[in-house]
């Protein structure tokens, strides 16, 4: 078997289940059907469009300027996204460049296909934003895709206009697809960037109903882009895996996105007040330290080499016996003094999550 499982979820499965403080979710706080006003007693439990309904298709182009419907499909969340869009535009012996750390499947499923895969590396020392001038000297003759997330999934750093554009440019000058996860572009509290599919048809945008909207449970994602051969190949793939997306997700979404600003509204003005408590935590650690998220809902704090501590250990004491969660840095194949810090919960739950990370730490030193 060429694939293996992520040990991020892995992680997810053992623990998140069994916590009442979240730290470690990388989205806005989920809500539930009754949270949205939406009515769903006339949607048919049927077979959907392959590419995703019409109306939700042209909702989400909207996003996308000079897009329509037909530069859209939708998917099952953008897990689905990435394993169609890497298994469609890479082969086996192909070289693939990732920006890392990321969300693994990124880097796992071109390497369960049998590519050469290539972690372009952000470093703590460098707020984790990316150095573009080392990029060009990765990329070689087999060089297929280059994978980046901005704002980040696991550091929420941020990359400039000007610097996106630089990698649309390179990816043009160098005959590479561009796959860019914009899933968080819509919690950007400074300057958002275009979307990254209407530079280039040699880029692909993909998004999701999971991080910025809070409706992981719905399991609704898409991809954007003018290229027409990768949507066809997608189509294809899907056509193989999940058919269609569900109905009742597609009319959450559809609902939703119609009133995205109040959405939005609601959920920047949540993470605002969060970040606040996470930083004002942070300020007074003497224990960690981390680089402000620019954006999005997540973190990368590590733990200072200073402190005698076993990361892992850590970690399980704060899961089993603190019922708080966390994610260790090597789900993210990141040094294990790394841990995803999430800020999508509400505001009792991350102070009290942080609470139960001071009170584990001490009982461990």
């Amino acid at each position: 078997m060429w694939f293996k499982r992520m040990t991020l979820e892995k992680w997810f499965d053992d623990h998140q289940y069994q916590i009442d403080h979240d730290i470690g979710e990388s989205a806005v706080k989920f809500l539930t059907v009754g949270d949205l006003g939406v009515d769903l007693q006339q949607v048919k439990l049927r077979y959907g469009y392959h590419l995703g309904r019409p109306d939700l298709r042209e909702c989400i182009a909207e996003q996308y300027p000079g897009f329509s419907g037909e530069d859209i499909i939708v998917t099952t969340g953008a897990s689905e996204a990435i394993f169609s869009i890497v298994s469609t535009a890479v082969q086996p012996g192909d070289h693939v460049i990732v920006e890392h750390p990321n969300y693994p499947s990124l880097y796992t499923v071109p390497r369960g296909l049998g590519c050469d895969v290539t972690l372009f590396s952000l470093s703590f020392e460098n707020a984790f934003r990316p150095d573009l001038c080392r990029l060009r000297d990765m990329i070689t003759p087999k060089t297929k895709l280059m994978s980046f997330t901005h704002p980040n999934n696991p550091t929420g750093s941020m990359i400039s206009e000007e610097q996106l554009q630089a990698l649309v440019d390179l990816a043009e000058e160098r005959d590479v697809l561009l796959l860019f996860d914009e899933t968080y572009r819509e919690m950007d509290f400074a300057h958002s960037l275009p979307p990254a599919a209407t530079l280039s048809d040699k880029v692909i945008s993909i998004s999701t109903m999971s991080k910025c909207y809070g409706l992981p449970g719905i399991r609704i994602g898409w991809i954007a882009t003018k290229n027409r051969s990768v949507l066809d190949s997608v189509l294809t793939v899907r056509e193989h895996v999940s058919i269609t997306n569900n109905a009742v997700g597609e009319e959450i979404a559809l609902r939703v996105l119609q009133q995205k600003d109040a959405f939005l509204q609601r959920a920047r003005a949540h993470i605002e007040k969060n970040r606040r408590i996470v930083s004002d935590w942070m300020e007074n650690q003497e224990d960690f330290e981390w680089v402000y998220p620019e954006a999005g809902v997540v973190s990368l704090p590590r733990i200072k080499s200073h402190v005698q501590v076993d990361p892992e250990e850590l970690y399980r004491l704060l899961a089993v016996k603190y019922r708080t969660f966390t994610v260790p840095g090597r789900c993210f194949e990141m040094e294990n003094r790394y841990f995803r810090l999430g800020f999508g919960g509400t505001h009792e739950e991350i102070e009290a999550g942080l609470h139960c990370v001071s009170n584990a730490l001490s009982e461990l030193t």
